[in-house]
């Protein structure tokens, strides 16, 4: 499943080829993946203009003219495919549907704009939808109601992660690191990495975590995600930038998918193991996992 920076690079993209089209109709090939009445959709989406696109930890938004919202998640394999008469983008799951003719076989939802243009919904397993809300609902979704902050806004601190994570006291830093109610759109990727850059063990328990080391932490997190953004993001096995570049983060890792390598700050060969049902790529030296002495 792509993580916050797939998404933002997608959104990103899609904000700049949307705003200012009409939405001519809808095609619907797959009613799981579509969810919105007929009546609703000749109400609220033929004829209204899009606005912007935003994004809430995974979960794209196109907002439309008249306070309504196509919420969009792309779970395992799903795509945004725009094309017009001299452009085309792609997002998401790599495969020929980026570049073949569409519709195709993996076409759920299909939106096409006054100009011509159209949007592209494909997705493999049919696990992705698309809903049309009033942009007033949107926040009150359950799924986003519980979601944590955001990493890469301004308002996080060191001090917001440390609350957030008091939340999962008994737990180990990883599995709380992957809880989307802790922060919002962190993945596996991004949990090693920074977990590796602020020299804590995975399976460190977060009542065990110092100040010094949850502001570490704070600091290793948000840059690991700002350096996946400027690289276009880091899934290179089933994900893509809006204009259909392999994210390029991976090749810049620390230790995510480098087991049996040397860590670059020590030297020591990296291990992969399980941590919180993933698999976890650490540094044993620079991360060694300390353990509280129990009194009599």
């Amino acid at each position: 499943m792509p993580e916050l920076p797939e998404v933002e690079t997608v959104r990103s993209g899609l904000d700049r080829l949307l705003p200012g089209l009409i939405v001519k109709s809808v095609t619907c090939q797959n009613p799981k993946s579509f969810s919105g009445s007929a009546a609703d959709v000749k109400q609220f989406l033929t004829g209204a203009a899009v606005s912007k696109v935003n994004r809430r930890a995974k979960v794209l938004m196109i907002e439309l003219s008249n306070q309504h919202t196509l919420v969009i998640h792309l779970k395992m394999t799903g795509q945004l495919v725009f094309q017009s008469t001299n452009v085309r983008f792609g997002a998401g799951h790599p495969n020929d549907s980026l570049v073949g003719q569409l519709p195709d076989k993996s076409t759920r939802v299909t939106l096409e704009f006054a100009d011509g243009s159209r949007l592209f919904f494909n997705d493999q397993r049919k696990f992705g939808w698309i809903r049309l809300l009033p942009t007033a609902e949107v926040p009150g979704m359950a799924f986003i109601q519980k979601l944590g902050p955001e990493p890469l806004e301004s308002q996080f601190t060191w001090q917001v992660l440390k609350d957030r994570l008091h939340r999962r006291l008994k737990t180990n830093i990883k599995a709380a690191l992957l809880d989307q109610t802790v922060i919002a759109g962190v993945g596996n990727i991004y949990a090693d990495e920074s977990l590796w850059g602020a020299k804590i063990h995975p399976q460190t328990r977060v009542q065990q975590l110092s100040t010094p080391q949850i502001k570490a932490l704070h600091d290793a997190l948000v840059s690991v995600l700002r350096l996946s953004l400027q690289q276009g993001g880091s899934t290179d096995r089933n994900y893509v930038d809006a204009e259909g570049r392999k994210g390029s983060y991976l090749s810049f890792a620390k230790v995510f998918r480098r087991e049996g390598q040397t860590c670059p700050r020590c030297g020591t060969t990296i291990v992969k193991i399980r941590v919180a049902g993933r698999g976890t790529h650490l540094c044993p030296h620079c991360q060694r996992l300390h353990i509280p002495r129990i009194v009599s």
